[in-house]
């Protein structure tokens, strides 16, 4: 079927071009027979043949144009050069306008081809810009657009008559987001410009475009025109206007709940920008302008030094800075604030920091209730394990009031003597004073621990923190059969810490290993040692020769609640990994390889010579 049709269209082709040949030929020769009837010339007789080839040559291709030129020029031969009516040529120099005829024939049939040719090209291209989507318009040197196609005529509603010999910015109010200026400077500096543009429609309304500008030379390289394509992105836009004012919403609800604040600052202009919440939190009115004023005629006095000192870190070389403070307001409500910020640098390279203030007013003061309930807790935990040293709290505060006793007696028996021995009645007020200054001593280390006063570090001495441990401990020793041996380090070592706090520490480790030894039948035994690891801290080891503790329990050993006897709370372990936390040690368990467990207690040492009282 294919193949028929190609025969078709062929033979339709070879008839058309045969009919054009001949009827072509005839008109040539009823030209060359009415110019040779009017007895014209033959230069009168060739133009007039000439531009019926011009016309016969619209109508096909170089091959008709190179048939009528023969068959043009043989006429002009046979009728017009002498001999007539032959093909002969009696003078030679009439072959040249027979020559010149058939060669501007050829040429100007050529020329008329290719402009021709050329027309239909650029009427192809004007339709394919026609059927883009996007608006496609030339501009002129002078601003004055000469092209405007169909695209451009639905998205701004002027017709291409309308709108060509117009001037663009004029016709369409052309809206730049920046001066135009800048925009002919690099449409000149590199011949190509895009930016969103603002364009005013004809009915009013108004379009946002993505607009593309591309330079048109001439033949000698010399800019003449403008090509402009503007994409229609108004509607994206809008959707990415709305995602914006959403996220900005969020944003805000979002450092409402979490009390989040964010700022810039311009270290060298000394600007200061911030956030909604940033004014809630410092309670400014948000119209007003943010200044570093503002904020340090807000802060708590005692917290001043700590801003100027942030002030003048990041002046110099700082890139960030992490600090908390004080706001103090006028009707005397205390907040407290953590500011962070990092360096960064604007587009014209000035230094700017962009941070975030955190109202941590709630969480600082549920801190402190739990400071408070830990030493609440800590000093019921006290009071707790003195009930169970009260067997050995009376023997050591019985021991001097029994030698008060004694000595008042004998002093008694030396005054009615006749005549008194004053000697010996000195001696024993002597020794009644000493007595009664040792059980105030045992009374005061009691009151003490029972306080619940906030802890106070201060260097403490390790061998007297030690030998008040034993004093409070050694009748619950006696009591359990148990037999303390001391490998106490020489050298006078010093911590920093809260001496209530520490005898807490140790205590509550000695009652675990007494009470985890009275599980076992053989002589218990006790042994409390100090010492310095290789990083120069002071290490207190506690081993007892109980049953150990289960690989299962290990882990948990420290966990609040977490006990092995029936009648324990288990505060008593999560309470020294509490105290030795805040004083910036840390706390361990193990199994001894010959049985029993060691608590190790490890606590940063200090260099202060310490008089021992």
């Amino acid at each position: 079927m294919g193949g028929k049709i190609g025969s078709s269209d062929k033979s339709s082709q070879w008839s058309y071009l045969v009919r054009l040949w001949i009827g072509g030929s005839v008109v040539l020769c009823a030209i060359a027979w009415l110019c040779l009837n009017f007895q014209l010339r033959i230069a009168t007789t060739g133009f007039c043949m000439l531009i019926v080839i011009v016309l016969l040559s619209l109508l096909d291709s170089f091959v008709s144009s190179a048939i009528f030129s023969i068959v043009g020029g043989l006429l002009l031969n046979v009728f017009f050069t002498p001999p007539i009516y032959s093909f002969a040529i009696e003078k030679p120099q009439d072959v040249l306008p027979i020559t010149a005829f058939f060669i501007t024939s050829i040429a100007i049939t050529s020329l008329v081809r290719r402009i021709r040719t050329a027309e239909r090209l650029q009427r192809e291209q004007a339709r394919l810009l026609d059927l883009t989507h996007d608006t496609v318009f030339v501009r002129d040197r002078q601003n004055i657009i000469t092209y405007w196609n169909h695209a451009a005529e639905v998205l701004y509603g002027w017709n291409k008559s309308e709108a060509i010999g117009k001037v663009a910015d004029d016709l369409l109010k052309t809206v730049f987001p920046m001066p135009r200026e800048e925009a002919e400077l690099a449409l000149s500096r590199t011949g190509y410009w895009e930016g969103d543009l603002v364009h005013i429609k004809r009915d009013g309304s108004s379009v946002t475009v993505a607009s593309r500008w591309t330079v048109q030379h001439d033949s000698q390289g010399q800019p003449c025109a403008t090509l402009e394509t503007n994409n229609d992105i108004t509607q994206r836009r809008e959707a990415e206007e709305l995602i914006r004012r959403s996220q900005a919403q969020y944003l805000a609800e979002a450092q409402q709940l979490s009390r989040t604040g964010s700022f810039g600052w311009n270290v060298a202009t000394k600007e200061l920008f911030c956030s909604e919440e940033a004014f809630r939190i410092f309670e400014c009115d948000p119209s007003s302008e943010p200044t570093l004023e503002m904020v340090r005629g807000r802060l708590h006095p005692e917290d001043v030094h700590i801003f100027e000192h942030m002030l003048s870190q990041v002046s110099g070389t700082a890139n960030d800075f992490d600090i908390e403070h004080r706001l103090l307001f006028p009707d005397g409500r205390v907040k407290h604030l953590h500011v962070v910020a990092h360096s960064t640098h604007a587009a014209d390279l000035s230094r700017q920091f962009i941070g975030a203030v955190m109202d941590v007013t709630g969480t600082r003061e549920t801190e402190m209730q739990l400071r408070q309930t830990q030493n609440e807790l800590a000093r019921a935990s006290r009071i707790s394990a003195l009930g169970e040293l009260s067997a050995s709290i009376a023997h050591e505060v019985g021991q001097p009031l029994a030698a008060i006793i004694t000595s008042g007696e004998a002093c008694l028996r030396w005054l009615h003597r006749d005549p008194p021995n004053l000697e010996e009645i000195e001696g024993c007020v002597s020794e009644m004073t000493s007595e009664g200054n040792r059980a105030a001593e045992i009374v005061q280390r009691v009151r003490k621990l029972m306080k619940g006063a906030p802890p106070e570090h201060a260097p403490v001495h390790v061998n007297e923190l030690v030998e008040d441990v034993v004093v409070l401990t050694r009748t619950e020793m006696e009591s359990h059969g148990c037999c303390l041996v001391l490998h106490l380090e020489p050298r006078s070592l010093v911590v920093m810490g809260d001496r209530v706090q520490l005898q807490q520490l140790l205590i509550n480790i000695i009652i675990n290993g007494l009470q985890s030894m009275a599980a076992v039948p053989d002589k218990h035994r006790l042994t409390l040692s100090s010492l310095t690891d290789v990083d120069g801290n002071v290490v207190f080891a506690v081993s007892d020769n109980g049953p150990g503790i289960s690989d299962a329990n290990l882990p948990r050993l420290f966990d609040a609640f977490f006990t092995t006897r029936s009648t324990g709370m288990g505060m008593g372990l999560a309470i020294c990994s509490s105290i030795i936390e805040a004083h910036g040690g840390h706390i361990s368990a193990s199994n001894n390889p010959e049985g029993g467990a060691t608590f190790y207690v490890t606590l940063p040492s200090v260099q202060v010579p310490i008089v021992a009282t």
